[in-house]
């Protein structure tokens, strides 16, 4: 494996009886980087979350972590990793220094060093006014933050993050990512599955997105957004009446096929042209005497992305592989 990358993986293929829930995925992800696996429920990124993370043998391919097979070496693996699975794993009846504490002394940091890093992490996470209360008694961002924590212990090269911020309020949300934020910046290599295209967009050097257990395009935000386009210019009409009048000179003016936005009430219609092409459509649309309410070149959504290349929305419900 190359020194620069952190995870590798090769024709990943993961079945579960006749369903393929990850049919030949290839991934790269560089150490100290963010990498974001975008997809709706059951496009396998859990599935292969849990084949780097060595939960899941793969039935085909091979994948390398911090430097270890995956399959070969899964004790090496999972010395060097920290992994948030989708569901809490600290124990509610437990406080949360004890929590911590408790898993510091299972990873044999002994017990003053168990409880330094407890310290440590509690401080880092904004959660030592809560250390003494039991963690049934905590908030759901405060739970996610303490089991973020947890994974933290071992300070842990690579960590796996699935679905981090799934039923959080957006100040939860936030407050997460500043502490990722921060892991990133000490060096720790991440790889998130997340469902939110803002999540992707905020966080990630890179995004895979992967529809149906294959990576159907990869890139950084600004690279995808390229790919159906890049640019729109949005033409919101004052008069309903001249709305054909208005898709066909917009499409003339602009060179292109265009559309009605989601509403009806503008047009829309892509470009590569800048400032110059929504020039050429203002003076279509003024020659033709059709009034408008905005006229604005804009970047294409990372949300347009993703329904350009899978046809549905990121958050499509659909089954993936049972749970352990």
């Amino acid at each position: 494996m190359s020194t620069d990358l952190a995870i590798e993986a090769t024709g990943l293929v993961k079945r579960f009886g006749d369903m393929t829930a990850v049919a030949g995925i290839d991934l790269s992800v560089r150490a100290g980087s963010v990498t974001a696996v975008l997809g709706p429920n059951g496009a396998g990124k859990t599935t292969m979350v849990r084949m780097l993370v060595t939960l899941s043998a793969p039935d085909e391919g091979r994948a390398s972590v911090a430097g270890y097979d995956v399959m070969r070496d899964p004790t090496e693996v999972r010395r060097r990793i920290g992994f948030a699975a989708q569901d809490a794993t600290v124990d509610e009846l437990l406080t949360g220094r004890e929590n911590l504490v408790m898993i510091g002394e299972l990873y044999h940091l002994g017990r003053s060093r168990a409880k330094a890093r407890a310290d440590e992490l509690l401080r880092q996470f904004s959660l030592v006014d809560a250390a003494e209360r039991v963690v049934g008694k905590y908030s759901g961002g405060m739970r996610r933050r303490l089991d973020l924590a947890a994974t933290l212990v071992a300070t842990p090269d690579v960590l796996f993050l699935d679905e981090p911020t799934t039923g959080l309020d957006p100040r939860a949300r936030n407050e997460l990512w500043e502490v990722l934020d921060t892991l990133v910046e000490s060096g720790v290599t991440i790889l998130l599955t997340t469902q939110y295209l803002e999540e992707a967009e905020r966080l990630a050097d890179h995004i895979l997105v992967v529809d149906q257990g294959r990576v159907i395009a990869s890139g950084s935000a600004r690279e995808l957004k390229r790919q159906i386009g890049g640019e729109q210019i949005r033409a919101g009409l004052r008069d309903p009446a001249r709305r054909a009048d208005a898709l066909r000179i917009v499409a003339e003016a602009a060179g292109a096929e265009a559309t009605f936005d989601a509403d009806g009430d503008a047009v829309v219609v892509a470009t590569t042209g800048g400032a110059a092409a929504v020039a050429a459509v203002a003076g279509a649309l003024a020659d033709a005497g059709i009034e408008v309410d905005e006229l604005a070149l804009r970047a294409a959504t990372l949300d347009e992305v993703f329904l350009e290349l899978t046809g549905r929305s990121a958050t499509d419900s659909a089954s993936e592989e049972p749970a352990p």
